[in-house]
């Protein structure tokens, strides 16, 4: 398997939109004996960066691993295949999986069967792959986002020919079912309902690296979410880089309100779902989560901007009076939602007026909370060619007074929760202290409560007893309840 022209990527390409009919199939990659004996002893380890859909295209690539004999290390070097799975929305994500790679030199000179591959979004961008075919040679294995089902014949190329495989399609893409998969968790389980984008926003590279918009069947994605009940699984959280435009490209469209309310319909504890697009949103999804009590009271709805002009130069399709009124409706009917967006700061030549736009919308709305960012312009992208006048510590300084503002409302609307009672899945130990157990109630608030390993998968009534900015303290009611009565005793 030789790398030429059509191995390597090309955003050029993977910026065309034919209507060509969505290829939905099944998972053809088969393991030959020779991968299989290969396997045997072996350990493979996958890092992940970026977004939920990056998490589950790791899940397939453990699928398919531990389909051949594979048994999972968590330390790279200590592996015989280890895999990033990489995110190419910042430019700060590449420079941090560059120094990662340079670990794996001196393992792959130890072991010369060792496979070093590197996949995901950021291979699917020309300027970095390039960067790593220079000057990373022992990383053997390159491949992008549309061919994981590809996995083994491009691991028997490096295994029986000993060939350095790169492997990169730039197209528009295919729906893919029945594929491996090896979850994370064992209680919350993310489940696509659609891939790629058509939006082109002006700065994002999503819909050059994960091709067009294409939708699952709803038959096909209830059947998943049905079996992960079945299975024990309490939540799931449906995926799309645009969940809103869910089921347009169907020769008979379908609307996500359908595809959300038969998924309620399953009776799963927990339905969760990201990332919405304000220019898809209809009036009826805010009519169906408030219909179900199993559709939790949460949405992500990205803002970016909270000026017009911005917004239209951004090519977002809304205004700020467009998402205003669309926030105005989902409180009418959700009116205890838990509002989280996204938000960009120093977008080219955004000005102090526009930037006071965004503050003054954030102010009339109040977020819970906020993923906050200073503009990284991404190569082959209409963006990163806009001339930018407006200095780095302009930006900085704006961003500094968002964050603050974020954090001051994400810190109101915790306190609010002191004194309640609250469902939580909970689903860790704490990192910081042992004798913690973690989880999230409905809203989607990170909560501890002292506990050990025994809560993980179980839902159960919280106390909150105080609040952090981030997080909520608590106690489970039962245990609440025992002592109060122990003590009263």
């Amino acid at each position: 398997m030789k790398t030429d022209a059509k191995s390597l990527p090309n955003l050029k390409e993977a910026a065309n939109r034919t209507k060509s009919p969505i290829q939905i199939t099944s998972a053809k990659s088969k393991p030959s004996d020779a991968l299989k004996s290969w396997a045997k002893g072996r350990k493979y380890c996958i890092y992940t960066y970026g977004c939920q859909a990056n998490v589950r295209d790791s899940e397939y690539l453990r699928g398919y691993f531990e389909n051949i004999g594979l048994t999972e290390t968590e330390e790279g070097t200590e592996a015989d295949i280890t895999i990033f799975n990489t995110c190419a929305i910042r430019e700060n994500a590449e420079t941090k999986i560059y120094g990662e790679l340079g670990r794996m030199k001196q393992p792959s000179q130890n072991n010369p069967d060792m496979i070093v591959g590197i996949c995901g979004c950021m291979m699917q961008e020309e300027k970095p792959l390039n960067f790593i075919r220079e000057h990373f040679p022992y990383v053997n294995l390159i491949f992008g986002t549309h061919n994981i089902d590809d996995i083994y014949p491009l691991m028997n190329e490096i295994i029986e020919r000993k060939n350095r495989v790169i492997s990169v399609k730039s197209i528009e893409g295919d729906v893919i079912e029945d594929m491996p998969s090896k979850r994370f968790e064992k209680y919350k389980a993310f489940v696509n309902i659609m891939y790629g984008c058509d939006k082109f926003c002006t700065y994002c590279i999503v819909p050059y690296t994960r091709g067009k918009q294409r939708s699952r069947k709803v038959e096909d994605i209830v059947k998943e979410v049905e079996e992960l009940k079945a299975k024990g699984y309490k939540e799931v959280t449906l995926l799309g880089q645009n969940v809103n435009a869910y089921g347009k490209d169907f020769e008979s469209p379908i609307t996500f309100d359908v595809l959300l309310e038969k998924v309620a319909q399953t009776g799963i504890d927990r339905v969760r779902f990201m990332t919405s697009h304000p220019f898809d949103f209809q009036e009826r999804v805010f009519e169906v989560m408030g219909n179900y009590s199993n559709i939790m009271p949460a949405l992500h709805l990205p803002l970016q901007s909270g000026s017009s002009e911005m917004l239209k130069k951004m090519n977002r399709r809304y205004d700020r009076n467009i998402y205003l009124d669309l926030v105005q409706k989902l409180r009418k009917h959700v009116p205890d939602v838990n509002l989280t967006t996204d938000i960009i700061v120093g977008f080219p030549n955004e000005t102090e007026e526009q930037f006071e736009e965004t503050l003054s919308l954030v102010r009339e709305v109040v977020y819970d909370s906020a993923f906050t960012f200073i503009f990284s312009p991404r190569p082959g992208t209409p963006a990163a060619r806009m001339k930018d006048e407006t200095p780095a510590e302009v930006k900085k300084a704006r961003f500094l007074r968002l964050k603050e503002l974020i954090d001051e409302q994400a810190t109101y609307t915790a306190s609010k929760f002191v004194g309640q009672i609250v469902e939580v899945l909970f689903d860790t130990v704490s990192k910081k202290d042992k004798t913690k157990i973690s989880g999230y109630e409905r809203h989607g608030r990170l909560v501890h409560v002292d506990g050990d390993e025994s809560l993980i998968g179980q839902i159960k009534k919280v106390k909150i007893t105080s609040s952090r900015t981030y997080s909520l303290m608590g106690e489970i009611i039962d245990d609440w309840r025992r002592s109060s009565k122990s003590w009263s005793n």
